[in-house]
């Protein structure tokens, strides 16, 4: 936020610090200036205003409200002689209706007649150029310096552009799909139903919060205005004005949230300037259509509190000072325990609770006066749970197996359910996501997996083997918290090994842990804890023990690769770890080696093009019987040499007894 040195003196009762001075004050208590720019008899202020504090102080009589609070000096606001003609009333000239009050709690407009448009005066032209800003024209001027002076956007319409008779209505709705709009910079928009536009009976005036429309633009013959000045929704500003890829100095300020009493003030203001510059008569009244009457808060505080948190006997005069001096109303109640109930201004839209007001006096007071103390206490070793330890060596053992691990967002996008063909009604959707690429929580671990191999291996790598332990979140009739064990393996040759290489892994983890009885089984229509679609539909299978099901093991489906631009093969396995850590911590019952040797014979075998990899593995278990010791599936061919609809599998087979040495016919 560039904020001009001059422009704020105006708004302060004693003389300003030297520019370096005030810029070193507001960093030790405000904000941090980032730097101090001289500009021919000016200096510009960049202050990087924090988030929580937008809302009052993206503006010069914020910061101004900050400075004179630490300088302990008096805030001068300038004030407003609107000098009406009570011949001509607001409600002859517009009218306001707004569809959904939760996307605009508060519309106020003003109507001026006999303006006359030209360049604005030399004050108004250096004011808004000494902090970057073109001047066009006296209203639009306008519009800008007291957007920039209060922090509230406006704007202003040519009444005569407005569709109607003598009365314009004004109708705040959220836009019909195929709406366009073309802008005041003569670019056009595609709106949709998600985006709340300003309109008169035909067609849309401007988006809502972001930028005015060409329609009704203030040009050279200009005679009649309507001044908005309007409060929007902060999640509709933000969604909007991502979607359409278009921020302005006005949605920045919307998207932060800003109070809804301003409006009043700031039209005003604006009527009363347009005056002073453009001339003409500011009809009588204002229609101000808003949902509920927003009022102050009130918190409080006891003053044992205050000293405890902040870790000084600062005085109960010294804390009244500071509130006065930030403006806020306060009442004392002496008891047991001296109690501030303090009523917080409708701009300070961040203070909620006793500790926000206890963080207001330390600032104002300054950390830098607060002695460091040293923490007292006594340090114990937390010992380290079983689940702690056991997913330490699940971690070890994968490593082991040469697999790395990776830590992802535990958020997908609309975009990432689009290419995961997954239903967005089966996910939990956040209420304020950062971004659209994070609005849902994630339901399995695969997809972020996914984008890792994207990202990592179509530019940097041939092979790609990672793995993560997480959290995902089910929405079921509540919703329910899990935590996943996913690997991916990602080759650019298609040797088509992965399927085994990954039951590898899975077999050698269960192994290390003194998990026996695995085996594989066909794949569910509706699997738990995955996306079936993720799946290829046949080298794909159920990861059991004995009759439990953990989880799933296969090649990605080549439809989903593609929707990833993944290319290559990748295969994956996904288990519950729930269940994964409630079978390593059963008692185990030793069984000893066999003495006998075993015996090792590979098999291919032709199968249908459709058969699963699971369904030959219970047939050749089954054939086998006690004497199967294990199964690997090294090698899956489908080439000129095989059948239509064809596929060769070939497999390790280890044969061993613990009563015989075996011999080819038994």
């Amino acid at each position: 936020m560039k904020i001009s040195y001059n422009w704020l003196q105006e708004y302060i009762s004693k003389k300003l610090p030297k520019p370096e001075k005030l810029a070193d004050l507001l960093t030790m208590h405000s904000f941090e200036v980032e730097e101090v720019i001289k500009k021919v008899n000016d200096y510009i202020l960049n202050i990087d205003v924090l988030p929580n504090r937008a809302h009052d102080c993206l503006s010069h009589i914020g910061i101004a409200r900050e400075s004179a609070a630490l300088l302990g000096a008096k805030l001068w606001i300038p004030s407003i002689r609107l000098k009406e003609n009570t011949k001509l009333k607001v409600d002859d000239f517009v009218s306001i209706e707004i569809k959904d009050r939760n996307l605009c709690p508060r519309y106020t407009a003003r109507a001026m007649t006999n303006i006359k448009v030209g360049p604005s005066p030399k004050w108004l032209r250096e004011k808004l150029e000494s902090i970057g800003q073109q001047s066009i024209n006296n209203i639009v001027d306008a519009t800008n310096y007291v957007m920039f002076e209060t922090g509230q956007p406006l704007h202003a319409f040519d009444a005569d552009k407005l569709s109607g008779n003598k009365v314009k209505k004004i109708i705040v709705r959220s836009a019909k799909k195929g709406e366009k709009i073309v802008t005041l910079d003569g670019e056009k928009y595609d709106l949709d139903n998600n985006i709340l536009i300003i309109t008169d009976n035909k067609e849309p005036l401007a988006i809502a919060g972001i930028k005015g429309g060409k329609k009704a633009e203030i040009g050279e013959t200009t005679k009649n205005i309507v001044l908005e000045s309007a409060n929007f929704n902060l999640n509709n500003v933000y969604q909007s004005s991502k979607k359409l890829a278009l921020q302005t100095e006005a949605s920045l300020r919307f998207e932060h949230g800003l109070d809804p009493s301003l409006t009043i003030q700031a039209i005003d203001r604006l009527a009363f300037v347009i005056q002073k510059v453009a001339g003409g008569d500011i009809t009588a009244g204002a229609v101000d259509a808003f949902s509920e009457k927003i009022l102050p808060k009130k918190i409080i505080v006891a003053l044992s509190k205050i000293r405890r948190l902040l870790g000084i006997e600062i005085s109960e005069k010294e804390i009244g000072k500071i509130f006065n001096l930030l403006e806020f109303t306060v009442k004392v109640n002496r008891g047991n325990d001296v109690q501030f109930i303090v009523e917080v201004p409708t701009w300070r839209m961040d203070l909620e609770i006793p500790e926000d007001l206890i963080e207001e006096i330390g600032r104002i007071y300054g950390y830098d006066k607060i002695p460091a103390q040293p923490p007292v206490g006594t340090l114990y070793s937390q010992p380290l749970d079983d689940l702690f330890r056991l997913k330490n060596k699940i971690k070890n053992i994968i490593e082991g197996l040469g697999l790395t691990e990776t830590y992802n967002y535990s958020f997908v996008g609309e975009d990432d359910l689009k290419k995961t063909k997954a239903n967005p009604k089966n996910y939990i959707e956040l209420k304020n996501p950062l971004s659209l690429d994070l609005k849902y929580l994630r339901s399995d671990l695969m997809t972020n997996l996914l984008k890792n191999v994207r990202d990592n291996f179509n530019n940097y790598f041939d092979k790609i083997n990672l793995f993560e332990l997480g959290k995902v979140y089910l929405l079921r009739s509540k919703i329910e918290e899990k935590t996943m064990l996913s690997g991916i393996l990602a080759e650019k040759e298609k040797t088509g090994k992965l399927f085994y290489q990954a039951k590898g892994i899975v077999d050698g983890l269960l192994n290390k842990l003194g998990i026996t009885g695995q085996w594989y089984d066909n794949f569910r229509a509706t699997p738990e804890w995955s996306n079936k679609l993720l799946w290829h539909p046949t080298n794909s299978a159920e990861i059991k023990i004995d009759n439990q099901e953990i989880g799933y093991l296969g090649e990605i489906n080549p439809e989903i690769l593609s929707e990833f631009k993944i290319k290559g093969r990748v295969a994956a396995f996904n288990i519950n770890f729930e269940i994964l850590a409630k079978l390593a911590s059963e008692e185990l019952i030793y069984t000893p080696p066999s003495k006998y040797p075993a015996v090792i014979r590979d098999i291919a075998i032709l199968v249908n093009l459709g058969d699963s990899v699971a369904d030959v593995l219970n047939v050749i278990n089954n054939a086998g019987g006690e004497l199967v010791g294990d199964v690997d599936l090294f090698d899956i061919y489908e080439g000129n040499e095989v059948p239509d609809n064809k596929k060769n599998l070939a497999f390790h087979i280890i044969y061993q007894s613990d009563k015989k040495t075996l011999t080819d016919k038994r």
